[in-house]
């Protein structure tokens, strides 16, 4: 296993730690609220402490984009000078986490020159491990995945998050919900991107969509994805970058291709 993918999974297991050992002690009464419906908790900042810490142990001199840092995701990647960049989740779900629901996760994904090259989530709740780096195949808890067999949108699972943050863009994307609805075999929410495109990867949802999406959501489900033989992109089709946006994906071109008529992209 490379360098790279040992640390991103070492510092995915040590967030995750973290998640158990506060599971059912730190509720949504002690979170502090960064916006509407958007928080943060000791845990959150915790469990980021413990993936950074076994980054900088294992790559002193690599960058880091941590979803609790001070500060702002565009202040960050503006310092970026280009070195590896470290990209961590250490808590995706913390609603989910806050209020005992099991899906939650750490996201740790690493790039260099700007592309996702090694990345690993861990499942607060089941342990669940997924791991994938460029050119090694995308793997779970030990055994290789691979997305589903080709389909058509209509015989089609399909994942979504909703831009709860943004409420302005709610409108457009309860439209895009009615159009997906009537189109596919069906629409699920998790609450946590990184763990719905590990589901992608592995055959579980066969396309996902997502309105606005920070890096740390999908730098490690990006890498997974693509070694799982699926593709991300963005609504326009080019290439799926480290911006915060909006997010495609799908087990295949021509499912994604269906997807993004779909949705109105």
């Amino acid at each position: 296993m490379n360098a790279l993918l040992r640390t991103a999974r070492e510092a995915a297991d040590a967030a995750a730690a973290i998640h158990r050992r506060d599971a059912g002690r730190v509720v949504l009464a002690g979170a502090s609220r960064k916006a509407r419906a958007d928080y943060v908790s000791q845990t959150d900042l915790d469990a980021q402490e413990a993936a950074l810490e076994v980054i900088r142990s294992r790559h002193p001199d690599h960058a880091l984009l941590a979803e609790e840092s001070d500060e702002p995701v565009e202040e960050q990647l503006a310092g970026w000078d280009g070195r590896p960049l470290w990209i961590v989740d250490p808590l995706d779900g913390t609603a989910n986490f806050l209020q005992e629901h099991p899906h939650y996760c750490a996201s740790v994904g690493v790039a260099v020159e700007g592309r996702p090259v090694a990345g690993a989530v861990t499942h607060g709740t089941t342990g669940e491990r997924w791991w994938a780096a460029e050119g090694e195949g995308a793997f779970r808890s030990g055994r290789r995945i691979s997305v589903s067999s080709e389909r058509p949108l209509a015989e089609a699972l399909v994942g979504t998050g909703f831009p709860f943050k943004l409420l302005d863009a709610m409108p457009r994307y309860l439209g895009q919900l009615d159009r997906v609805l009537r189109s596919s075999s069906g629409v699920r929410r998790v609450g946590s991107a990184a763990l719905d495109l590990c589901y992608l990867a592995q055959g579980s949802l066969d396309a996902f969509w997502e309105e606005v999406l920070m890096p740390w959501d999908f730098a490690a489900g990006l890498i997974i994805v693509r070694e799982a033989g699926g593709v991300l992109a963005r609504p326009d089709g080019g290439e799926l970058d480290l911006a915060t946006g909006p997010v495609r994906g799908a087990l295949s071109p021509q499912l994604l291709h269906e997807l993004r008529e779909v949705l109105g992209d």
